[in-house]
């Protein structure tokens, strides 16, 4: 049974810092291409950060480049997401995905998701 489970998520002000983290288990972790994801209501689902299987290549959207890092350790099964700087329209659900082999920004490619973390973001 494959899980991933994000956690990490709050309430923080313009300016601040939050660390998402999402732990997998039921898949051979190492072989997955990681991505992570958000969503506001009424929104499509927008590529946030990827990150390829060795963790050795990284892909950002350009609202967060500068701002965002994603990290992966493939020992400890996680993939963690660092947001300095946020802003309220940071603020959404942020989900982990899952892909075999590739990295890719498009939601609909990726084989697993996490449940998501609510991102809140006040001004």
């Amino acid at each position: 049974q494959v899980q991933l489970v994000e956690s990490g998520g709050g309430l923080v002000q313009a300016g601040g810092s939050l660390r998402l983290a999402c732990a997998a288990s039921g898949i051979t972790f190492s072989t997955y291409a990681m991505g992570w994801f958000r969503q506001v209501p009424g929104k499509e689902r927008e590529f946030v950060a990827g990150i390829t299987r060795s963790g050795g290549s990284t892909s950002y959207a350009d609202s967060v480049k500068g701002r965002f890092t994603i990290s992966r350790d493939n020992a400890e099964r996680t993939v963690n997401l660092q947001m300095n700087s946020l802003k309220p329209d940071d603020t959404a659900v942020y989900s982990c995905a899952a892909r075999r082999i590739a990295l890719t920004s498009t939601p609909s490619r990726y084989d697993y998701w996490g449940q998501g973390t609510q991102v809140t973001v006040s001004s």
